[in-house]
């Protein structure tokens, strides 16, 4: 059994953070501009600032300091941090001193870059790995997830841990609210909805507080939270990314990829994290998908030449209520065959009602059993542990349920998974509806139309490709009447990657839609 203890209070680990923070920040003016040599830091790219450290306009140091500086400046209002590396600074300076040594690895396009990782991505170093829960505060992961160690390897400055759904939504709560750093806030529309359950990671590389981040989704968790905040992610393959390390809901749909401000700089990050990872046995099957190269040779300006594309409006398009976003994926839809896609219009899915059900298609039962499953292994795996089995995670919350950390949300999501009992009969049927339902649907429909990308509106396509196991990428398409942001989703078949970066970036470059977020007031 694990050791229980009373966890500590929420005002106390608040008021350690801001401490970390502004001693971490003390150095950083927190201003756009590195004054020195006028280059602005806001908004740059990840080519733009390797031309400025190639350049000497800019160090590590410097930009971890910005980053610090606008954590501690925008977080108490955004809450898309959870806790920041307190080696965050020193590893600036290996970087640095790499850099002017020209060791080999400096050469490396993510070196002396920060990123943020998700809280439920395992960091064996001074931060703890939590999925935003105090039930796992203290906890020692036994190494850090695969796709750390690639990133470190590729020279990223791990900096911090980005806020989540707790559990990444596994309690069914409000997206983006998680019992360690509160509520996370959309920075376009401080009282619109940021999404989730990848909400910190997209709402902090929005706003800025990052370079980079990464983030995680089962369904909807990466493509929904970058189309609500107006930035760029990427969901792939399931298993072209180690899971090893990470928090999980379900082996059969979870996948890590980059969130950040533009498809080059998600891409520099994809090529960074994937690869076979012998403690994540889908590694090996996907690894074929992984083009020589990388993905980087997929960056065309002219990428959408040729694609055919084809558009589902029944029922992504009947959801939107705002005419206004009609009329600019209308537009968009010119765009793209001014770029020389050819585009199919008015497309089937087979049964696309009973995808988007989870109840109906079996997704919901398959994610529950496989939750208390998976996340089993996982907490049996750590280290140290205050919780071991998802019913010492239930029975945490419904102790410490009247305090302000667990807030007065529920946690079904979590009851439901621990009522299951294993792969039974029920859920066998469940996994066979989930393949015949990807095979006669999208699948079926792509080969039928000879499509490149289905493409649709927002994130609601979500669900499709993740009971597949499917890639996507959403790309910022605009705002609302409210300023609230909307994304464009291209979503393919398993190891279309390329394809889709392709399609992705020759939109971004035709239409360059993505603005910083407006000022945000305290």
């Amino acid at each position: 059994m694990a050791t229980k203890s009373s966890p500590p209070s929420v005002s106390l680990l608040s008021s350690l953070f801001l401490m970390l923070l502004a001693l971490s920040s003390s150095s950083s003016s927190g201003s756009m501009t590195i004054s020195s040599h006028g280059f602005s830091i806001r908004e740059a790219t990840v080519a733009e600032l390797q031309l400025a450290f190639k350049q000497n306009k800019l160090t590590s140091r410097q930009l971890v300091e910005f980053y610090l500086g606008e954590i501690h400046r925008l977080n108490t209002v955004l809450r898309g941090v959870i806790e920041v590396n307190p080696d965050a600074l020193h590893l600036a300076d290996k970087a640095d001193q790499e850099r002017k040594a020209k060791a080999p690895r400096s050469l490396l396009g993510l070196h002396g870059i920060p990123i943020l990782v998700k809280d439920n991505i395992a960091t064996k170093d001074k931060m703890n790995t939590t999925a935003g829960s105090f039930a796992l505060l203290g906890s020692i992961v036994p190494r850090n997830a695969f796709v750390v160690t690639k990133l470190i390897e590729a020279g990223a400055i791990i900096l911090g841990k980005a806020s989540l759904s707790e559990w990444a939504n596994a309690r069914i709560i409000p997206n983006g609210w998680c019992a360690r750093s509160g509520h996370g806030r959309n920075p376009y529309v401080l009282s619109a909805d940021p999404c989730g359950s990848s909400s910190g990671s997209a709402i902090s590389v929005a706003a800025n507080m990052a370079a980079v981040s990464l983030g995680t989704e089962t369904d909807g968790s990466i493509l929904c939270p970058s189309s609500y905040n107006s930035v760029v992610g990427i969901k792939p393959t399931v298993g072209l990314t180690s899971r090893d390390g990470v928090v999980p809901i379900t082996h059969r749909q979870d996948t890590i990829g980059p969130i950040c401000r533009t498809v080059a700089d998600a891409v520099y990050v994809l090529d960074a994290i994937v690869g076979v990872d012998h403690n994540d046995k889908a590694t090996r099957e996907a690894s074929k998908y992984i083009p020589v190269g990388g993905y980087i040779q997929f960056l065309k300006p002219s990428g959408l030449k040729g694609k055919r594309l084809g558009i589902v409006r029944d029922p992504f398009f009947t959801v939107i209520k705002e005419s206004g976003i009609i009329r600019a994926f209308e537009h968009h839809f010119h765009t793209l065959r001014q770029q020389g896609a050819v585009l199919v219009d008015n497309l089937k899915i087979v049964s696309i009602d009973a995808i988007l059900n989870p109840l109906v298609s079996g997704e919901g039962k398959a994610m529950d059993t496989d939750l208390k499953l998976d996340l089993n292994k996982y907490l049996e795996g750590l280290v140290v542990s205050p919780v071991r089995s998802l019913a010492d995670v239930i029975e945490f919350n419904n102790k410490f349920a009247k305090l302000e950390m667990t807030k007065e949300y529920g946690q079904q999501g979590l009851l439901d998974a621990q009522k299951t009992d294993g792969i039974n009969a029920e859920v066998k049927k469940a996994l066979l509806n989930l393949v015949k339902l990807s095979r006669d649907g999208l699948e079926k429909l792509m080969k039928e139309q000879k499509l490149d990308a289905v493409v649709t509106p927002g994130a609601d396509f979500a669900t499709v490709l993740a009971i597949g196991g499917y890639p996507g990428i959403n790309v910022p398409a605009g705002y609302d009447s409210n300023g609230v942001p909307f994304g464009i989703c291209f979503g393919g078949l398993k190891g279309t990657e390329p394809k889709l970066i392709e399609i992705a970036y020759g939109f971004e470059q035709a239409t360059k839609i993505r603005k910083p977020p407006p000022p945000i007031k305290h």
